[in-house]
Parts: C-alpha cells; structure tokens; sequence
C-alpha cells in the first residue's frame, strides 16, 4: 500500500473536525445543564412518548443508510437510491416527530423562556434536530445526484461521509435522549 492510499480524504478529514467541534458543543451544553440544575428553580418534567418513536425511526435510518451504503458499494444504483430514499424519507419522518414533541411539549406549558430547565431542553434538542435538518438537506442533494445522467463516478466519498454524519447524529440523539431521561 502506497504512502497516497493511507492519507484521509480531505473531506472526510473536514467532517471529523466538525463532528468533533458538534460533540463539544453538545458536551457543554449537557455540563451546563447539570450545574444549572442544582438552581432552586430548576423544574423537572416529562418528555414525550412521541420522542421514544422517533428514536427508534432515526436508528432504523442508521440501518438503512448501511444497506444503501452496501448497495452503493455492490454498484447496485436503482437498491441503492431506493434505501437512500428509505433513509431520506425517515430522516424527515424523524424531524416531523420531533417537531410533534415540542408542540407537546408546549401546549403542556413547558415553554422556552418560562424556566431554565426548559430553555435547556429547547436549546439542546433543537441545535440537534438543526444538525439532523442539515443531514436531511445533504440526503436531498445525494439523492438527487443519483439521478444524474452526466456523473456516473463511483466514488465512495460523498456516501461514506453522509453516512459517518448521518450515524453520527442517531448516536448523539440517544446519547442526548438518556442524558434528558437520567440527569433531569
């Protein structure tokens, strides 16, 4: 193996940063929600069973975008734009149930600014559900790109990558899910 095989892709390079950069924003929002918790007017509440269902939709987006991935890779082009297509579909399918939780949410009283608690839960949540919104915009573009008759480059770098990004954001949203459900 050559010295230029074991060098990373310059965009896959790009991607680690960022999700590196994502992972310590979301790691000090969570430690300032746990010292913001000790305040006398902290309110605990309840999240919605709704956000239970949309865990288990984004983890089976996880498992789609593997099996669009592999058909990528087998240059299986029609299964493959089928499961980024699942994938797509989910990953929308995930921010919509999201977006019914926060109406739950609210209609409950558990507004943004009526207590500390609760802007964290907004701010948190809804920087996450941004991250996934960017995901699904990415999705969009990929997919699309499937269609086109001028590029039939079977580079595996724009796949590999939405694919890291993508189970990148399934992890931090059970990671952010327990953290809400423990630390409340």
């Amino acid at each position: 193996m050559n010295q230029q095989n074991k060098r990373i892709h310059p965009h896959k390079f790009t991607l680690w940063v960022g999700i590196s950069s994502i992972v310590m924003m979301f790691a000090g929002l969570t430690s300032a929600y746990i010292v913001k918790r000790s305040q006398a007017n902290w309110i605990t509440f309840d999240l919605p069973v709704i956000f239970w269902y949309s865990t288990a939709v984004i983890i089976l987006s996880s498992i789609t975008i593997i099996i669009s991935a592999n058909n990528f890779r087998d240059r299986e082009r029609p299964r493959y734009r089928q499961w980024l297509l699942i994938t797509l579909i989910l990953g929308i399918l995930f921010v919509v149930m999201q977006t019914i939780g926060f109406i739950q949410l609210w209609q409950s009283g558990i507004t943004l600014t009526r207590n500390v608690a609760f802007s964290f839960l907004y701010i948190i949540v809804g920087l996450h559900a941004v991250h996934v919104i960017a995901g699904v915009i990415t999705l969009i573009v990929i997919y699309l790109k499937t269609f086109s008759v001028k590029v039939k480059s079977y580079s595996a770098v724009p796949v590999e990558m939405i694919s890291t990004y993508w189970h990148f954001v399934d992890f931090l949203w059970i990671y952010l899910l327990i953290f809400l459900l423990m630390i409340r």
